[in-house]
């Protein structure tokens, strides 16, 4: 399998940052694609690794396998969802960058989550025992079982998914109903060991506290960041920040309300720890686009701001993934005014198109009548010096040569959509 090129008019469309429904059909379908590319690269590595590879571990893989390609026959949709869930790009990068052995091992035991949440939001039937070698089953996008006996009876009838542990003491219900989960409609039940994912209000987006694969194995940004587990990801504060965040963006610019909708997946707290002043922190794993990676916001205004800004990452990172925008490894650095350390061009551009969007959305904010004043006043402040450092770097993307030619053709695309909101700043004075 390869990726299906992105057409030029998809470039074209993306560059000016403005939510682009034909675009982000595109960028799932080639995320998609290379979900399966990884996917199929481990069962070849598996394959090629032949009796090297633990006989229990071959065993629970192959039946996990088999439960994810009858799923998918079934009900390709189910299959999608999963595979395409950010984490699973995460647990997919991880497994196939282990060493040979029992790293390689304890990531593929994994695996059995990722069929088994296939199948739940499938509603198809699935009967027997599953080993939990690390005690723990993580059901992407659903939630976590921990069981103590590291064996796990499951029974599924008429859309409902019983657990139970060997001894046959009952344990959460699963049920699926008729629609969609990313809908908000799949009911997960309580029971012993059980913690389900909380969607976060009016959205198909879950606050992911719980997934092992959420943040990369070495923390996020300069102080190494973890994640925050529960009960610290303070669940109602981060309800509570999505409304006002959702309220704001729907007065400025309601179409980023439906792309951020559809582009992110996942909210993963991450843990507190900043110098006062300082902005929380945000990010975006490469190896799970569609994941927001950030610290809890002080108001709607920085979260709605968050979200902006790493809609743009994973929007960017796929089109990457499909289109190469610029060259690997030339290793030229260039000073960027959003961060004291010099940044490679692919770097400047991600920030570059990043910041472009918080323009947009500054510039918009500005001249909204129904905008709260202290949101007007926040732009006033922003928009120019997001203008003038968004300017800088396109300047320096001009003149490299690490782009490719469709990267060269998408910053003359940035270009544009940035000169014209310098007119529209200038007609506002």
């Amino acid at each position: 399998m390869t990726l299906a090129p992105v057409s030029s008019e998809i470039a074209r469309v993306l560059a000016s940052t403005r939510p682009a429904p034909t675009g982000n059909t595109a960028l799932r379908a080639g995320l998609h694609a290379r979900r399966l590319l990884f996917l199929k690269s481990l069962l070849v590595r598996l394959e090629r690794l032949g009796g090297a590879l633990d006989p229990a571990a071959r065993r629970r893989f192959e039946r996990d396998w088999a439960l994810l390609e009858s799923t998918e026959r079934a009900d390709p949709s189910a299959v999608r969802d999963v595979l395409d869930y950010p984490m699973t790009g995460a647990w997919l990068a991880e497994a196939l960058a282990a060493p040979d052995g029992p790293v390689l091992e304890r990531h593929l035991a994994h695996f059995g989550g990722v069929a088994l949440a296939a199948a739940i939001r499938a509603g198809r039937p699935v009967v027997g025992t599953w080993t939990l070698p690390t005690g723990v089953l993580t059901l992407p996008g659903l939630g976590t079982l921990h069981r103590s006996s590291g064996e796990l009876r499951l029974t599924s009838r008429a859309g409902t998914v019983r657990m139970a542990d060997p001894t046959g003491h009952q344990g959460p219900a699963l049920l699926r109903t008729a629609t969609r989960p990313e809908d908000g409609t799949t009911r997960i039940g309580g029971g012993p060991g059980w913690s389900a994912l909380r969607t976060l209000p009016g959205s198909g987006v879950v606050l992911d506290d719980l997934d092992p694969y959420r943040v990369p194995p070495h923390g996020v940004g300069p102080a190494a960041l973890p994640a925050a587990g529960r009960p610290e990801s303070a669940r109602r504060l981060w309800a509570r920040r999505w409304n006002e965040a959702h309220a704001l963006l729907s007065a400025v610019d309601p179409g980023r309300i439906a792309e951020i909708g559809t582009v992110l997946r996942a909210v993963v707290p991450l843990a507190p720890g900043r110098r006062a002043g300082d902005a929380p922190l945000s990010a975006t794993a490469r190896a799970a686009p569609g994941a927001v990676l950030a610290q809890l916001p002080g108001d709607g205004g920085e979260l709605a701001e968050s979200l902006v800004h790493e809609t743009q990452h994973t929007k960017l990172a796929a089109l990457h993934d499909l289109a190469p925008l610029c060259v690997p490894g030339a290793g030229t650095l260039h000073r960027v005014g959003w961060r004291p350390d010099p940044r490679p061009v692919m770097g400047v551009l991600q920030g570059a198109y990043a910041h472009l969007a918080l323009v947009d959305l500054w510039w918009r904010a500005g001249g909204g009548a129904s905008v709260p004043s202290g949101w007007r006043r926040r732009a006033g402040l922003r928009l120019e010096i997001y203008r003038d450092q968004v300017g800088e770097a396109l300047s320096a993307l001009g003149e490299s040569d690490e782009l490719t030619m469709v990267g060269r053709e998408f910053v003359r695309g940035m270009g544009r959509h940035h000169a014209s909101l310098g007119r529209a700043a200038r007609s506002l004075r």
